[in-house]
């Protein structure tokens, strides 16, 4: 049976930033022997100002994004991004990168959402020659050829190594992916994988996907945790997230998140969600998702419940569970896990 590790996963800003309640909680994180902390980005905030922010605050957490944006930043300047917050950090960087969505790349960055798998490999491949700046940096790859020669260049472009020598060559990167050929090439190319649902009851799905990962290979779950009596009050807000993501977070066309809950099993429920979210009946489409799915990727109900259930988890390929909650659902998850 393996021992799970904690992460504290803060996520991105809402309207306003939250203030000094990230910094109190990681600090009690890290007091309680959780394992790392993450921030996320979206359309607001970035990812690295505010882990820079909480790492100056604290002293052991591994400090991770989850995830930078792949259309957000070049691969040299996200490379340059992690190489300052890994010096800065002592040597307690993870980058954790995802291509978001096309709604957002195509919306938002501007850039077009073509063969999100192939981009991603060219990306870390960037990324680690930054990092072990062995030689000055070139890519002849599709999406980010360096020097870069095509229509409007000057012709004047050089390779370079960055001046800085990165502290690490070998930082920690773990990939956000969905989709079966994105976890496959997570598990051959990353140290680690960020699944957004992860089912210990379902291993099957994602087997053959990462039957192939290196050793100490990480699989960092974001799980909703909610300690409650009432097993149904406490499902609420997960299926409201899955309502949510499942009917909104995509186009009826493509929904990666909606796939996936598919693929789990849930095709026919999953199809009905986001009918529903899309007619603007939100509230049948949150009632519409199946208890079962969202019990299963998640630690709800009384606490002698989710003890049970966290055997089942460490009992899975899974090496960290990333909580999101406030400050008494973090200690109590601390003393249930670890």
């Amino acid at each position: 049976m393996a021992s799970l590790k904690l992460g504290l996963h803060l996520g991105y800003w809402g309207a306003l930033p939250p203030g000094n309640s990230h910094i109190e909680m990681a600090q009690e994180a890290e007091r309680l022997g959780f394992d790392s902390v993450w921030t996320a980005e979206s359309w607001g905030n970035d990812v690295f100002t505010p882990l820079a922010w909480i790492g100056a605050h604290t002293e052991k957490l591994r400090l991770g994004t989850a995830v930078a944006q792949l259309s957000a930043r070049t691969p040299t300047a996200c490379a340059m991004a992690t190489l300052a917050l890994d010096h800065l950090s002592e040597g307690r960087m993870i980058l954790g990168l995802g291509v978001s969505g096309p709604q957002v790349v195509e919306g938002w960055y501007g850039q077009p959402y073509a063969k999100p798998v192939t981009r991603t490999r060219e990306y870390i491949e960037i990324i680690r020659k930054v990092l072990a700046r062995e030689a000055p940096v070139t890519s002849d790859g599709e999406f980010y050829p360096l020097p870069f020669t095509g229509e409007g260049a000057w012709g004047m472009g050089k390779p370079l190594k960055p001046i800085t020598h990165p502290r690490r060559a070998d930082v920690p990167i773990f990939i956000g992916a969905e989709g079966p050929k994105n976890v496959t090439q997570t598990a051959e190319i990353a140290d680690g994988w960020l699944p957004l649902y992860y089912s210990p009851y379902r291993q099957e799905v994602y087997a053959d996907q990462i039957k192939d990962a290196k050793d100490g290979f990480e699989i960092c779950p974001t799980v909703v945790a909610n300690i409650n009596d009432n097993l149904e009050e406490a499902l609420y807000p997960v299926k409201a997230m899955l309502g949510f993501y499942i009917g909104g977070m995509g186009s009826a066309k493509r929904n990666f998140h909606k796939e996936l809950m598919s693929r789990m099993g849930f095709p026919d429920e999953a199809q009905e969600v986001q009918d529903l979210f899309m007619k603007g009946q939100r509230d049948r489409a949150i009632a519409a998702v199946p208890d079962q799915f969202a019990d299963e990727i998640s630690l709800c109900g009384p606490k002698d419940r989710i003890k049970e259930k966290l055997k089942d988890w460490e009992n899975s390929p899974v090496t960290s569970l990333l909580i999101n909650g406030e400050m008494g659902l973090i200690r109590d998850m601390a003393e249930l896990v670890l």
